[in-house]
Order: structure tokens, then C-alpha cells, then sequence
């Protein structure tokens, strides 16, 4: 498996609109609802067409995978890594481990030289984009997240600071900053409006130094010594229509970056929001002309025509396979499918 993964990272990968390579980390799930003899299934939280209230959990492998994204709006994806998640896994730290591994062999394999633009690793809300970046320090990589929008994070300490006439040490977090509350968001360090195709106007607010304020609760519960200040640029994206005519959505991503320039915020949202290139093929458009395969492609000789099935033997089993039961991830939690049903 690791000369397969080196192989994968040596191949000629996909870049972005400024020539960095952008790798996406996702969980997809294998649904196997009928298989009570397979062990390991999880509970897979999947979202419905029709709403939140059409959700299900259904029994299945959630498989965690690295691809690299291409500057265009495509389904192509060339897999770098996949990696079954177990019932006991931590999401993040073995996504983590996943992507680190990645990286490690894409720069053994001559990419992230000296020069080049750090790897920008994009993840979906289901991940904490601030604790990723932190387990991934040491990487040549950014981390690039989108983020709930009923969020609090804080605001860098004012510079410099005025000490209080009771005195005591300057403190580790400025004002908050509530997604919900645009009073508290104060002055924008980036501004930028592009007009696209796909989604009409595309207004881009930015401010630097955004950072979580963390307590010693839940995924930092066992962090030992003192909590890190994880700064980075929080980016507020707003368009003036969807594809599919639903109401747009303010949305807010974070990136381990600090000081964004303007071209640099919209580089950043058009990672995740990629515009579509013309007259490029996807799979649909390959399907619906592709019924007939190519001359070149068609088969001969004794594979040309259909073969008639052998008949199968049934046999009977002295024991029945044994049943294994459900289980769900770490802390009781279904591992969420940020794939649509």
C-alpha cells in the first residue's frame, strides 16, 4: 500500500488558478444496511433531498479519502488515499494522520519544493478547521475550512494594549465575534466583489487574526500545558443567487493563512466554490455520449458476445455467520456523509 500511495502522489496532479495543489479531505459511506454479518458498521448519518427532516442513519463503512480538487467545477477525482474509519476512530486525528501521510509522499515525490505555494488542504463544516491546522503544523500545507455560521470565535488583542489602572498581564483574547451578530464583526481588513457566471455577484468580506477561544473540553479535553491561540483569516462569502434557485446563504470560511491580500481572499473561496470551465467533459456529459464505445475499444473474439451464466451450486452452511451489532463513532455521535443522498 505505501508504494501504491507513492505511485498516486508521483502521477501529475491537477493545480489551481495560482498553479498550487489543493487536496480535499471528505468522508464518504459505503451504506450496507443489509449486511448484518459484516463487522464494524457504524450508524451513518446521511442528509435527505427534501430537508433536514428527510435525514436518515444508516447502517454502513464511512471511508475518509484524500483528492485533489482542479481549478474547474468537474466530478473527475483522481483518489490519493482512502482509509475506513472504525468505531473507536477520532475523525480528526486520523483524517489528520491520513492527510500528513499524503503530503509526506507528495513531497517525496518532488512536489512542495522550495518556492512553491504551500498545499492548501480544503475541509467540508463537519471538521474544525482550527484544530486541523493544528495537528497538521509542521506541513508546508494551509488548512482552508468552511464554518458554522452560529459560531463565536475572538478578535486578536488590541496593539498595543493599555493596561487597566489595577494593573495585571495583557490578555490572550480580544472582543468576540459572533457570525450572527454583525455589531461585533468591527472593521474589515479585505473587501472584494467579483462578478461570476454561476452565481451572479460574489461579495467577499475578510478580517485577520480570527481565532477560537479554546477550553479543556471536548477534543482538547487531554491537551497538556497551555491551549494555543490558532489565528488565522476569517472570510464571509455572499452571492446573489444558487444553481438550483434555493435561497442564497451567507457563508463563512477560516484559513490558517494570516494577512490576506484581496486576490488572495478570492483565491481562497474559489476553491471551494469553483467555476465551471467551457466546453470541458464530465462524466455526464460523457455518459449521455458515450452509449457506443470507440472502434478501437470494442471487443472481439470469444468476448464479443454475452455468455450464458454457469449454474451455481448451492451449498448449505454447517453454522450460521456470526451477527455482529451496530455501533456507533467515538462519543456515541454517527459519523456524518457530506455527500447527499
Amino acid at each position: 500500500m505505501h508504494r501504491l500511495r507513492q505511485v498516486l502522489a508521483g502521477l501529475p496532479q491537477p493545480g489551481a488558478a495560482d498553479g498550487r495543489l489543493v487536496l480535499e479531505a471528505d468522508v464518504t459511506h459505503w451504506l450496507r444496511p443489509d449486511a448484518p454479518c459484516s463487522a464494524d458498521r457504524l450508524f451513518c448519518h446521511v442528509y435527505g433531498r427534501s430537508g433536514r427532516s428527510s435525514d436518515q442513519f444508516v447502517p454502513g463503512w464511512p471511508y475518509s479519502f484524500v483528492a485533489p480538487l482542479e481549478s474547474g467545477r468537474t466530478s473527475w477525482c483522481q483518489i490519493l488515499d482512502a482509509l475506513r474509519l472504525g468505531p473507536a476512530d477520532d475523525v480528526a486525528e486520523v483524517t489528520a494522520v491520513q492527510v500528513r501521510r499524503v503530503v509526506e509522499d507528495l513531497i517525496d515525490m518532488g512536489r512542495g519544493k522550495a518556492g512553491d505555494h504551500d498545499i492548501l488542504i480544503v475541509f467540508d463544516a463537519g471538521y474544525d478547521a482550527p484544530r486541523m491546522a493544528y495537528l497538521l503544523a509542521g506541513l508546508p500545507v494551509e488548512v482552508l475550512g468552511r464554518m458554522r455560521t452560529d459560531r463565536v470565535m475572538r478578535k486578536p488583542v488590541p496593539v498595543p494594549w493599555i493596561s487597566p489602572p489595577q494593573g495585571g498581564r495583557p490578555p490572550k483574547h480580544g472582543k468576540e465575534f459572533r457570525f450572527a451578530k454583525p455589531d461585533t464583526w468591527g472593521e474589515l481588513d479585505a473587501a472584494t466583489v467579483q462578478v461570476t457566471d454561476r452565481y451572479g455577484t460574489a461579495r467577499a468580506m475578510a478580517w485577520d487574526r480570527i481565532h477560537p477561544r479554546l477550553t479543556t473540553r471536548s477534543a482538547w479535553i487531554d491537551h497538556t500545558g497551555e491551549l494555543p491561540v490558532i489565528e488565522g483569516t476569517l472570510i464571509r462569502l455572499e452571492v446573489d443567487r444558487l444553481p438550483g434557485g434555493h435561497a442564497p446563504l451567507p457563508v463563512w470560511l477560516w484559513s490558517s493563512a494570516t494577512g490576506l491580500l484581496g486576490k488572495d481572499v478570492d483565491l481562497h473561496w474559489q476553491a471551494l466554490e469553483r467555476p465551471a470551465e467551457p466546453g470541458r467533459l464530465t462524466p455526464a456529459r460523457v455518459c449521455r455520449g458515450g452509449q457506443e464505445p470507440p472502434p478501437e475499444l470494442a471487443l472481439s473474439g470469444p468476448f464479443a458476445e454475452t455468455q450464458p451464466a454457469r449454474p451455481r451450486q448451492v451449498t448449505r452452511l454447517e453454522e450460521p455467520a456470526p451477527r455482529h451489532p451496530l455501533r456507533r463513532g467515538q462519543n456515541g455521535q454517527a459519523v456524518r456523509d457530506h455527500c447527499r443522498a
